[in-house]
């Protein structure tokens, strides 16, 4: 397997590197995480310029047609930078719901605006008790008129308080189905995650919503959708991972003790050494991911790479972000120094759609 981007690629994921490191470095960042809303207009303006919001949107709709390979660089440079601006839960789960599931007339409707910047959206699925179980719903929707009406709860729904229009779902009397709702008709309670971005819980109350995709349909939707957004936080895992690593291998040359930087310690090498064999298996195993939601394989043989890599990536994350921390010594655990916030990171992102718990016994399940 060929692990290396094609020139397109790489051309892409250095024009990313170079905008987030010229306009987006820590201090930066810390400006926009303490802003009121969380995220800059000014950089999801130049996000979209540059055209990534349409990366992996159909042509017809303004995209260029990509897939999650594609989107590798750009994820991966979002993790570096640790960028807190919507782009998973727009581009990543909710636009992809239209893209798989939606009308022409849905799709002439949402993904333009999505991919000119204009248009922001989340995915509103998990529910109290349901944990990683995707099948758990119990917000109803009802017919009224030519619509629908849903009352229920949904919570940690990821980039609520920028989101314009929410995909929310629900049951009817056939299933699980899936809706368009918009903002003003859902009230959103807000708050900042560990990794400092932004979340909410929404209640809805008889809201409003247009049924998205087949009734009672919406569950292979939804394993497919959320199987492509666990292979693009593999992918920002790596970025996050390859940062950890790069500042820990800087601070070893640099501190001193005993007249002569620790990284001439032996011991220190051999844990920094591992901390890089855990890198590589985590890029490798992002890659199959990625390549994995991609292709047109069966649903089967696509869940068991995505669960494989996710149980690679949770267990690089926590070695990769404790090492990092441990070998820093006390100020690697400040608030001054962005290792700590590259752990924050990692912590949620090996818990993010499922932990490696679930996905081993996910992964056990779908190989026996």
């Amino acid at each position: 397997m060929n692990f290396d981007y094609n020139e397109e690629q790489q051309l892409l994921a250095d024009s990313v590197r170079r905008f987030l490191a010229k306009d987006y470095d820590f201090e930066a960042r810390r400006k926009i995480v303490a802003s009121k809303n969380g995220w800059s207009p000014a950089v999801w303006s130049t996000i979209a310029q540059m055209g990534l919001t349409g990366l992996p949107f159909s042509p017809d709709y303004g995209g260029f047609g990509g897939g999650a390979v594609d989107l590798m660089g750009v994820m991966e440079a979002a993790g570096e930078a640790l960028l807190v601006e919507p782009y998973l839960a727009t581009v990543g789960l909710g636009a992809q719901f239209v893209a798989r599931a939606g009308s022409d007339a849905q799709k002439k409707a949402i993904l333009p605006a999505v991919v000119e910047g204009k248009l922001k959206m989340a995915f509103a699925h998990s529910e109290k008790g349901a944990r990683y179980n995707l099948a758990k719903v119990e917000a109803l929707a009802k017919k009224s008129g030519a619509g629908w009406e849903i009352t229920g709860e949904k919570f940690v729904v990821l980039g609520a308080p920028a989101a314009d229009v929410f995909v929310v779902s629900a049951t009817t009397g056939k299933g699980m189905s899936l809706f368009l709702v918009q903002k003003k008709s859902v009230k959103v309670k807000p708050y900042v995650t560990l990794d400092e971005q932004r979340a909410g819980d929404l209640v809805l109350s008889a809201a409003p919503g247009e049924l998205l995709g087949a009734e009672g349909g919406a569950l292979p939707v939804v394993e497919e959708v959320v199987d492509f957004a666990t292979a693009l936080v593999c992918a920002e895992a790596v970025g996050a991972m390859k940062f950890a690593c790069d500042t820990t291998l800087e601070y070893l040359k640099t501190r001193k003790q005993f007249g002569v930087p620790i990284g001439t310690f032996q011991a220190l090498q051999h844990r920094m050494v591992d901390m890089y064999v855990s890198y590589e298996q985590a890029k490798s195993m992002a890659c199959l991911a990625c390549s994995k939601v991609d292709s047109p394989a069966d649903a089967s043989d696509r869940m068991c790479s995505v669960s494989a890599a996710k149980i690679k990536i949770a267990d690089s994350c926590r070695h990769i972000s404790q090492e990092a921390i441990q070998l820093h010594g006390g100020m690697g655990m400040t608030d001054e120094m962005k290792v700590s916030h590259s752990f924050r990171r990692l912590t949620m992102i090996a818990q993010q759609f499922g932990d490696a718990e679930h996905h081993l016994a996910r992964f056990a399940s779908l190989s026996s």
